[in-house]
């Protein structure tokens, strides 16, 4: 197997043990998200850690985790995809644009995220799917007894596989600024601690390059910021898509089913702006932060790890 093919194969398993590892760390926050975007009757009136108290009290402690298991499923390719595309697509858009400019920089890398979030995102939509319907169930209303059955219910009953990728549309038009901010508000912040606070944030390494790498800490908080930024504009979307993926759910809510603009449309005209089109967004901020953080922070490791490449490029 040639160099190239081992990198390619251990930045893979990078990615996907760094999606596995954040995505755990804030199941809960993401199963409270799932339930307050859509509305569920149980916890729509409910707080970020009053919800959580109250799903631990109801349903008992796993339920903080219920989906999860779907999740991981669907994060390990989902993240193995979306890093190991962003190297490759940084490569192809730099031998293009080149970075020595800030107008090039930024191109090469905000472009090669949004490609590589767009190109994970596509892979693995089902699986957010069928993860967003199970996070959604309560104890004693549940629909799916399980992934597969999950599966088999949503293409029988709802109209195949369209059915599995409903609310695909308004996932790409936030994924394409979501990824595309968060992977060059890290890579941008890791750059300028590597150029100008090397004694505080790096240590040289000289294991794999020689070339500076970020300290834990450094980049635990390069990720958490990066991820802040990247949530604010594309929310309302994802707020949309999670309605389009929970309407069969209920009749009350099969209306959200048909498109993006009118799922946007009825969000807004029935609960505003706060209470619809960013319900839900004080979770994503609480778990934003951290799962960015643990996201690029183990991407990192991995790589040190693994004898990858980490220095500033």
């Amino acid at each position: 197997m040639s160099s190239s093919n081992q990198d390619q194969y251990k930045t893979l398993l990078s990615g996907g043990i760094a999606g596995m590892c954040s995505k755990t760390t804030v199941a809960p926050l993401d199963r409270i998200k799932i339930l307050f975007q859509a509305h569920n009757s149980h916890y729509k009136n409910l707080g970020v850690w009053s919800g959580l108290n109250a799903i631990r009290k109801n349903e008992g402690f796993m339920a903080l985790y219920k989906g999860n298991g779907a999740q991981m499923v669907r994060i390990f390719p989902y993240a193995a995809i979306q890093f190991t595309a962003f190297e490759q697509y940084k490569k192809t858009f730099k031998s293009f644009l080149g970075t020595d400019t800030v107008l090039g920089a930024f191109a090469v890398k905000f472009g090669a995220g949004a490609c590589a979030g767009t190109t994970a995102v596509t892979a693995t939509y089902p699986l957010d799917t069928v993860r967003a319907r199970l996070a959604f169930q309560v104890k004693g209303e549940h629909k799916y007894k399980g992934i597969i059955d999950a599966f088999k219910t949503i293409y029988k009953s709802e109209g195949g596989l369209l059915a599995l990728y409903r609310g695909f549309i308004p996932t790409l038009c936030g994924i394409f600024p979501y990824a595309g901010c968060s992977f060059y508000s890290f890579e941008t912040l890791k750059n300028l601690c590597m150029l100008y606070l090397p004694s505080y944030t790096c240590e040289t390494c000289a294991e794999n390059t020689g070339g500076l790498v970020l300290l834990l800490p450094a980049k635990l908080v390069c990720g958490g910021f990066a991820g802040a930024v990247a949530q604010i504009v594309s929310y309302p979307l994802d707020v949309t898509r999670r309605r389009m993926q929970l309407a069969m759910m209920d009749q009350e809510t099969a209306k959200f089913a048909q498109s993006m603009w009118g799922t946007l449309k009825m969000t807004y005209k029935e609960n505003g702006i706060v209470r619809g089109l960013y319900r839900g967004m004080s979770t994503n901020f609480y778990r934003a932060g951290p799962m960015f953080a643990v996201s690029f922070s183990t991407f990192e490791l991995m790589k040190q790890l693994l004898g990858l490449d980490t220095g500033s490029s």
